[in-house]
């Protein structure tokens, strides 16, 4: 009984411990987005009405076999084994739709820069932000905020898969410096890697004019964090929303499940690093949803296609309290992001009450 009892004790105050750790701030946040990503196939994983369907699916009996199962909760983690077998247990995912747990964009546009620009600067600017084109956002983002506080200054970078987030992330005027598009690495002395990655990225051609492919996104990003350790990082990946766009289920269900495991060597890097290990914050999201009625419509977003502003939002880390899958009714919006990255940090981010308030991660 005596034993019973010490086992008892020790177990209280090791969920004790764990309790205190998810109410600490933590020292790093890294934001990560999945462009165009449905929470459809977060939450459900492959969707029945295109896994099946010819016009989208160059081998749908392969694809099937890879990513098919009856039940949904075996399908999404087929599709994302990070997200259900650790983000779930240790962290936190918002928008299942299922359960009335809904997330929005709070802007009217629903397509990437309006999004990107509302992620980053915590509220929709429809009046400026309305098109794709390239030009500085006059709005400062949460990046740019943190850059200009003493204790991350020179510690903030940014990397993504699309040639407009230089402009997004406004570099010229923030100074977080933003490695997107075609970019080779241009930092000194380069690792052996980074070398490889320009070599690479010239010889093997994108399929899109203005978007690399994730790989070269990710390799480069990893890479910067392991020689510089940066203390603030955003990794925006795109492959999910060229491919569909392009009409191709095959291609988007394989880039979402290749950016969860993407998301995975970032995690387990951070749990191996000392100045990251429990440090460390992610935040994942994405800038817009896409259409489900008719079928077709999931290749398209924007303000026309209906269920274009449903998105999710997901954290893990310090700071974050394992809540696994919120299965409770409520709304969030896009525009809570920037706060809420600022605010794993220690940090108020308002944009003078104009930003969307952070989620309450720690409860």
């Amino acid at each position: 009984m005596k034993r019973n009892r010490i086992v008892v004790a020790v177990l209280i105050f090791f969920l004790s411990d764990l309790a205190a750790f998810a109410q600490t701030p933590a020292e790093n946040i890294i934001l990560i987005t999945l462009d165009g990503m449905r929470w459809q196939e977060v939450f459900t994983g492959a969707d029945s009405a295109l896994i099946k369907n010819k016009e989208y699916v160059d081998d749908v009996v392969g694809l099937r076999a890879r990513f098919w199962h009856d039940q949904s909760e075996i399908r999404r983690e087929k599709l994302m084994p990070f997200f259900w077998s650790t983000l779930a247990k240790e962290g936190v995912l918002f928008g299942n739709r299922t359960y009335d747990n809904n997330v929005n964009c709070s802007n009217n546009m629903w397509f990437s820069y309006p999004g990107y620009n509302e992620i980053l600067s915590g509220f929709a600017d429809d009046q400026r932000i309305k098109s794709n084109d390239k030009f500085n956002n006059p709005n400062e983002t949460v990046l740019e905020f943190l850059n200009k506080q003493a204790k991350y200054k020179g510690k903030v970078a940014a990397f993504g898969s699309w040639d407009v987030f230089p402009f997004i992330i406004n570099e010229e005027r923030s100074g977080v410096p933003v490695n997107a598009g075609f970019k080779p690495a241009t930092q000194t002395r380069l690792s052996p890697r980074e070398v490889f990655l320009n070599e690479l990225q010239v010889e093997i051609p994108s399929p899109w004019g203005g978007v690399r492919l994730d790989a070269f996104t990710h390799h480069y990003a990893l890479e910067y964090m392991k020689k510089y350790k940066p203390k603030v990082v955003y990794i925006a990946y795109g492959e999910t929303d060229d491919f569909a766009h392009n009409g191709k289920y095959d291609a988007y269900l394989k880039s979402a499940y290749q950016t969860d495991q993407f998301i995975k060597a970032v995690w387990e890097w951070v749990q191996s690093e000392p100045q990251y290990r429990n440090k460390t914050a992610i935040v994942i999201t994405t800038d817009h949803g896409r259409g489900t009625i008719p079928a077709d419509e999931w290749r398209s977003h924007g303000t026309k296609i209906k269920g274009a502003d449903q998105i999710w939002i997901a954290a893990i880390g310090a700071g974050v309290k394992a809540q696994g899958e919120v299965k409770v009714a409520g709304q969030l919006y896009q525009n809570q992001v920037a706060a809420t990255a600022a605010g794993l940090l220690g940090l108020t981010f308002t944009q003078d009450g104009k930003a969307g308030k952070p989620l309450e991660l720690s409860k």
